[in-house]
Protein backbone atom coordinates (compact mmCIF):
# COMPACT_ATOMS: atom_id res chain seq x y z
CA UNK A 1 0.00 0.00 0.00
CA UNK A 2 1.70 3.04 -1.00
CA UNK A 3 2.17 6.30 1.57
CA UNK A 4 -0.44 9.16 1.69
CA UNK A 5 1.43 12.27 0.15
CA UNK A 6 1.21 15.26 1.50
CA UNK A 7 0.52 17.55 -1.23
CA UNK A 8 0.21 20.72 0.94
CA UNK A 9 3.27 20.56 2.52
CA UNK A 10 5.11 19.44 -0.80
CA UNK A 11 4.25 22.52 -2.31
CA UNK A 12 5.06 24.46 0.98
CA UNK A 13 8.83 23.18 0.53
CA UNK A 14 8.62 23.47 -3.82
CA UNK A 15 7.34 27.45 -2.51
CA UNK A 16 9.92 28.37 0.06
CA UNK A 17 12.57 26.32 -1.89
CA UNK A 18 12.20 28.77 -4.87
CA UNK A 19 11.93 31.88 -2.58
CA UNK A 20 15.09 30.61 -0.98
CA UNK A 21 16.61 30.17 -4.54
CA UNK A 22 15.06 33.72 -5.90
CA UNK A 23 16.88 35.50 -2.88
CA UNK A 24 20.14 33.72 -3.56
CA UNK A 25 20.50 34.64 -7.03
CA UNK A 26 19.27 38.28 -6.37
CA UNK A 27 21.76 38.29 -3.77
CA UNK A 28 24.80 36.56 -5.82
CA UNK A 29 23.39 39.33 -9.08
CA UNK A 30 24.09 42.19 -6.29
CA UNK A 31 27.40 41.58 -4.37
CA UNK A 32 30.36 39.24 -5.02
CA UNK A 33 33.40 38.01 -3.12
CA UNK A 34 34.28 41.66 -2.61
CA UNK A 35 31.09 42.78 -0.57
CA UNK A 36 27.96 44.33 -1.75
CA UNK A 37 27.43 46.84 -4.76
CA UNK A 38 26.26 50.10 -4.91
CA UNK A 39 24.43 51.62 -7.95
CA UNK A 40 25.63 54.64 -10.17
CA UNK A 41 25.11 56.09 -13.59
CA UNK A 42 26.91 58.23 -15.97
CA UNK A 43 25.96 60.24 -18.95
CA UNK A 44 28.91 60.36 -21.63
CA UNK A 45 28.64 62.92 -24.53
CA UNK A 46 30.96 61.05 -26.96
CA UNK A 47 31.30 57.36 -28.30
CA UNK A 48 31.57 54.85 -26.18
CA UNK A 49 33.39 51.94 -28.72
CA UNK A 50 34.98 49.31 -27.10
CA UNK A 51 32.91 49.48 -23.77
CA UNK A 52 30.38 46.76 -23.01
CA UNK A 53 28.27 45.65 -20.14
CA UNK A 54 30.64 44.32 -17.37
CA UNK A 55 33.71 46.51 -18.47
CA UNK A 56 36.03 46.92 -15.36
CA UNK A 57 35.37 50.30 -13.72
CA UNK A 58 38.77 51.16 -11.72
CA UNK A 59 39.41 54.24 -9.21
CA UNK A 60 42.44 55.09 -9.55
CA UNK A 61 44.03 51.87 -11.65
CA UNK A 62 42.01 49.75 -8.51
CA UNK A 63 39.22 47.28 -9.94
CA UNK A 64 35.93 48.76 -8.21
CA UNK A 65 33.09 47.44 -10.21
CA UNK A 66 31.50 46.68 -13.26
CA UNK A 67 29.43 48.00 -16.30
CA UNK A 68 25.57 47.10 -15.10
CA UNK A 69 23.93 48.59 -18.68
CA UNK A 70 25.05 50.41 -21.55
CA UNK A 71 22.14 52.52 -23.29
CA UNK A 72 21.52 55.96 -25.29
CA UNK A 73 19.41 58.50 -22.76
CA UNK A 74 16.03 58.75 -23.22
CA UNK A 75 15.74 62.31 -22.49
CA UNK A 76 18.94 63.30 -25.05
CA UNK A 77 19.80 61.07 -28.11
CA UNK A 78 23.18 62.40 -28.05
CA UNK A 79 24.35 60.99 -24.64
CA UNK A 80 25.07 57.43 -23.55
CA UNK A 81 23.74 56.39 -20.42
CA UNK A 82 25.77 53.96 -18.04
CA UNK A 83 24.90 52.19 -14.84
CA UNK A 84 27.89 51.19 -13.02
CA UNK A 85 28.07 49.12 -10.33
CA UNK A 86 30.50 49.60 -8.00
CA UNK A 87 31.66 48.31 -4.78
CA UNK A 88 30.35 49.96 -1.41
CA UNK A 89 32.89 51.36 0.52
CA UNK A 90 34.43 53.16 -2.29
CA UNK A 91 35.19 56.78 -1.98
CA UNK A 92 32.70 58.34 -4.82
CA UNK A 93 32.52 61.62 -4.06
CA UNK A 94 31.00 64.94 -5.63
CA UNK A 95 33.96 65.66 -7.37
CA UNK A 96 34.79 62.72 -8.72
CA UNK A 97 34.92 62.36 -12.38
CA UNK A 98 34.36 59.38 -14.84
CA UNK A 99 36.58 58.90 -18.09
CA UNK A 100 36.77 55.98 -20.91
CA UNK A 101 40.25 54.73 -21.22
CA UNK A 102 41.22 51.87 -23.77
CA UNK A 103 43.77 48.83 -22.63
CA UNK A 104 46.64 48.69 -25.04
CA UNK A 105 46.35 48.20 -27.88
CA UNK A 106 43.12 45.50 -27.78
CA UNK A 107 40.64 48.69 -28.01
CA UNK A 108 38.84 47.46 -25.12
CA UNK A 109 37.80 50.16 -23.03
CA UNK A 110 36.96 50.90 -18.90
CA UNK A 111 36.01 53.53 -16.96
CA UNK A 112 38.05 55.17 -14.89
CA UNK A 113 37.41 57.21 -11.99
CA UNK A 114 39.71 60.30 -10.65
CA UNK A 115 39.71 62.91 -8.59
CA UNK A 116 37.75 62.20 -5.10
CA UNK A 117 39.21 64.90 -2.67
CA UNK A 118 39.38 63.99 1.31
CA UNK A 119 37.25 67.29 1.97
CA UNK A 120 34.71 66.79 -0.53
CA UNK A 121 31.18 65.44 0.42
CA UNK A 122 29.76 62.07 -0.42
CA UNK A 123 28.29 61.54 -3.84
CA UNK A 124 24.28 60.94 -3.31
CA UNK A 125 21.02 60.75 -5.32
CA UNK A 126 18.91 64.18 -5.88
CA UNK A 127 15.47 64.44 -6.00
CA UNK A 128 14.89 63.97 -9.18
CA UNK A 129 17.16 61.18 -9.26
CA UNK A 130 16.86 57.45 -9.02
CA UNK A 131 20.56 56.63 -8.52
CA UNK A 132 23.57 59.14 -7.73
CA UNK A 133 24.82 60.70 -11.22
CA UNK A 134 28.77 60.75 -11.52
CA UNK A 135 30.39 63.49 -13.59
CA UNK A 136 31.96 62.76 -16.49
CA UNK A 137 35.01 63.74 -18.52
CA UNK A 138 36.81 64.01 -22.01
CA UNK A 139 38.69 60.49 -22.21
CA UNK A 140 42.30 60.71 -23.27
CA UNK A 141 43.50 62.14 -26.93
CA UNK A 142 44.11 58.60 -28.07
CA UNK A 143 40.17 57.63 -27.72
CA UNK A 144 39.27 60.87 -28.78
CA UNK A 145 41.42 60.68 -32.01
CA UNK A 146 39.92 57.24 -32.59
CA UNK A 147 36.58 58.83 -33.09
CA UNK A 148 37.77 61.73 -35.01
CA UNK A 149 39.18 59.57 -37.63
CA UNK A 150 35.84 57.74 -37.62
CA UNK A 151 33.55 60.71 -37.97
CA UNK A 152 35.91 61.91 -40.69
CA UNK A 153 36.30 58.82 -42.66
CA UNK A 154 32.10 58.42 -42.70
CA UNK A 155 31.72 62.26 -43.25
CA UNK A 156 30.37 63.41 -46.51
CA UNK A 157 32.94 65.89 -46.77
CA UNK A 158 35.74 63.21 -47.17
CA UNK A 159 36.02 63.65 -50.88
CA UNK A 160 36.36 66.94 -50.91
CA UNK A 161 38.91 66.56 -48.60
CA UNK A 162 40.92 64.51 -50.63
CA UNK A 163 40.07 67.00 -53.83
CA UNK A 164 41.75 69.79 -51.81
CA UNK A 165 44.96 67.78 -51.55
CA UNK A 166 45.07 66.66 -55.08
CA UNK A 167 45.13 70.38 -55.99
CA UNK A 168 47.22 71.48 -53.53
CA UNK A 169 49.83 68.85 -54.95
CA UNK A 170 49.40 70.09 -58.40
CA UNK A 171 49.95 73.67 -57.11
CA UNK A 172 53.03 72.73 -55.25
CA UNK A 173 54.37 70.27 -58.71
CA UNK A 174 53.67 73.74 -60.96
CA UNK A 175 55.76 75.62 -58.51
CA UNK A 176 58.80 73.90 -58.26
CA UNK A 177 59.30 73.99 -61.71
CA UNK A 178 62.42 73.14 -63.58
CA UNK A 179 63.33 76.65 -63.81
CA UNK A 180 62.72 77.16 -59.47
CA UNK A 181 64.29 73.80 -59.09
CA UNK A 182 67.63 75.40 -60.82
CA UNK A 183 67.24 78.44 -58.30
CA UNK A 184 66.77 76.16 -55.59
CA UNK A 185 69.79 74.67 -56.39
CA UNK A 186 71.96 77.86 -56.64
CA UNK A 187 70.68 78.91 -52.93
CA UNK A 188 71.06 75.42 -51.30
CA UNK A 189 75.18 76.01 -53.30
CA UNK A 190 74.95 78.93 -51.70
CA UNK A 191 73.95 78.41 -48.20
CA UNK A 192 76.80 75.70 -48.39
CA UNK A 193 79.27 78.30 -49.43
CA UNK A 194 78.55 80.25 -46.60
CA UNK A 195 78.44 77.41 -44.25
CA UNK A 196 82.07 76.15 -45.71
CA UNK A 197 82.97 79.76 -45.17
CA UNK A 198 82.10 79.55 -41.28
CA UNK A 199 83.55 76.37 -40.75
CA UNK A 200 86.86 77.25 -42.61
CA UNK A 201 87.14 80.85 -40.18
CA UNK A 202 85.82 78.89 -36.89
CA UNK A 203 89.17 79.55 -34.89
CA UNK A 204 89.22 83.70 -36.05
CA UNK A 205 85.02 83.56 -35.32
CA UNK A 206 85.85 82.22 -31.54
CA UNK A 207 88.71 84.84 -31.40
CA UNK A 208 86.48 87.76 -32.21
CA UNK A 209 83.88 86.12 -29.58
CA UNK A 210 86.19 86.04 -27.00
CA UNK A 211 87.61 89.58 -27.92
CA UNK A 212 84.01 90.80 -27.61
CA UNK A 213 83.60 88.47 -24.13
CA UNK A 214 86.42 90.05 -22.63
CA UNK A 215 85.37 94.03 -23.95
CA UNK A 216 82.57 93.06 -22.40
CA UNK A 217 83.76 92.31 -19.20
CA UNK A 218 86.46 95.17 -19.22
CA UNK A 219 82.96 97.46 -20.29
CA UNK A 220 81.54 95.92 -16.84
CA UNK A 221 84.27 96.45 -14.54
CA UNK A 222 84.71 100.26 -15.77
CA UNK A 223 81.01 100.77 -15.18
CA UNK A 224 81.26 99.35 -11.66
CA UNK A 225 84.09 101.60 -10.75
CA UNK A 226 82.04 104.55 -12.66
CA UNK A 227 79.56 103.64 -10.66
CA UNK A 228 81.61 103.70 -7.50
CA UNK A 229 83.63 107.28 -8.59
CA UNK A 230 81.08 109.19 -10.07
CA UNK A 231 79.32 110.03 -6.77
CA UNK A 232 82.20 110.58 -4.80
CA UNK A 233 83.70 113.14 -8.15
CA UNK A 234 80.11 114.56 -7.80
CA UNK A 235 79.85 115.18 -4.27
CA UNK A 236 83.74 116.85 -4.85
CA UNK A 237 82.17 118.70 -7.18
CA UNK A 238 79.41 120.15 -5.49
CA UNK A 239 81.52 120.90 -2.55
CA UNK A 240 83.75 123.03 -5.07
CA UNK A 241 80.78 124.56 -6.57
CA UNK A 242 79.36 125.66 -3.32
CA UNK A 243 82.98 127.21 -2.57
CA UNK A 244 82.71 129.21 -5.43
CA UNK A 245 79.48 130.89 -5.05
CA UNK A 246 80.97 131.53 -1.27
CA UNK A 247 83.81 133.31 -3.37
CA UNK A 248 81.62 134.91 -5.45
CA UNK A 249 79.65 136.25 -2.86
CA UNK A 250 82.48 137.45 -0.93
CA UNK A 251 83.83 139.00 -3.64
CA UNK A 252 80.66 140.55 -4.93
CA UNK A 253 80.21 141.60 -1.11
CA UNK A 254 83.96 143.58 -1.72
CA UNK A 255 83.02 145.05 -4.50
CA UNK A 256 80.15 146.75 -2.52
CA UNK A 257 82.40 147.61 -0.23
CA UNK A 258 85.31 149.30 -2.62
CA UNK A 259 82.16 150.99 -4.55
CA UNK A 260 81.07 152.22 -0.89
CA UNK A 261 84.35 153.75 -0.39
CA UNK A 262 85.21 155.15 -3.92
CA UNK A 263 81.98 156.73 -3.31
CA UNK A 264 82.37 158.27 0.44
CA UNK A 265 85.68 159.85 -1.09
CA UNK A 266 84.66 160.98 -4.45
CA UNK A 267 85.50 164.82 -3.78
CA UNK A 268 88.99 163.88 -2.29
CA UNK A 269 89.65 162.08 -5.36
CA UNK A 270 88.04 164.65 -7.93
CA UNK A 271 90.60 167.29 -6.68
CA UNK A 272 93.34 164.56 -6.09
CA UNK A 273 92.98 164.18 -9.94
CA UNK A 274 92.09 168.02 -11.07
CA UNK A 275 95.21 169.67 -9.10
CA UNK A 276 97.57 166.94 -7.27
CA UNK A 277 97.92 165.12 -10.47
CA UNK A 278 99.29 167.56 -12.84
CA UNK A 279 101.22 169.28 -10.34
CA UNK A 280 102.59 165.81 -9.77
CA UNK A 281 103.23 165.52 -13.50
CA UNK A 282 105.50 169.12 -13.67
CA UNK A 283 107.48 167.64 -10.91
CA UNK A 284 108.63 164.36 -12.62
CA UNK A 285 109.57 166.68 -15.14
CA UNK A 286 111.43 168.97 -13.66
CA UNK A 287 112.82 165.40 -11.41
CA UNK A 288 113.78 164.19 -15.06
CA UNK A 289 115.45 167.71 -15.95
CA UNK A 290 117.76 167.73 -12.58
CA UNK A 291 118.73 163.96 -13.27
CA UNK A 292 120.25 164.44 -16.70
CA UNK A 293 122.09 167.72 -15.53
CA UNK A 294 123.09 165.58 -12.46
CA UNK A 295 123.94 163.10 -15.11
CA UNK A 296 126.07 165.40 -17.51
CA UNK A 297 127.80 166.96 -14.68
CA UNK A 298 128.84 163.52 -13.25
CA UNK A 299 129.99 162.22 -16.67
CA UNK A 300 132.13 165.75 -16.74
CA UNK A 301 133.84 164.96 -12.85
CA UNK A 302 134.42 161.47 -14.60
CA UNK A 303 136.14 163.03 -17.19
CA UNK A 304 137.80 166.04 -15.54
CA UNK A 305 137.94 165.28 -11.88
CA UNK A 306 139.82 169.02 -11.66
CA UNK A 307 137.20 170.66 -13.43
CA UNK A 308 135.66 170.80 -10.26
CA UNK A 309 138.01 173.27 -8.44
CA UNK A 310 139.44 174.94 -12.19
CA UNK A 311 136.70 175.14 -13.94
CA UNK A 312 135.81 173.69 -17.24
CA UNK A 313 139.32 173.43 -19.69
CA UNK A 314 138.61 175.65 -22.67
CA UNK A 315 138.79 173.58 -26.13
CA UNK A 316 142.23 173.73 -27.88
CA UNK A 317 142.36 176.86 -30.38
CA UNK A 318 142.26 175.20 -33.72
CA UNK A 319 144.59 176.59 -37.09
CA UNK A 320 144.83 180.35 -37.97
CA UNK A 321 142.72 181.11 -34.17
Amino acid sequence: MEPKVNYVLVGAFVVVLGVVALFVILWMGKADYRGIYDRYEAYFRESVAGLSVNSTVKYRGVDVGRVKAIALSPDNPEEVKLTLDIARGTPIKTDTVAVLQTQGLTGLATINLTGGSKDAPPLVAADEQYFPVIKTGPSPSFFRSDEAISRLLSDQSLPHLLANLDALAKGASDTFDEENRVILKHTIRDLSDVVYSVVTHKTQIEQSLNGAARSTDNLAKLTAVLHEEVPVLLTRINKSMTALNAMTEDLAQTSKAVRSVVNDNQPELEQFSRHTLPEAGALVVELRQLTGALSRVARDLEREPSSLVYGKTPPPRGPGE
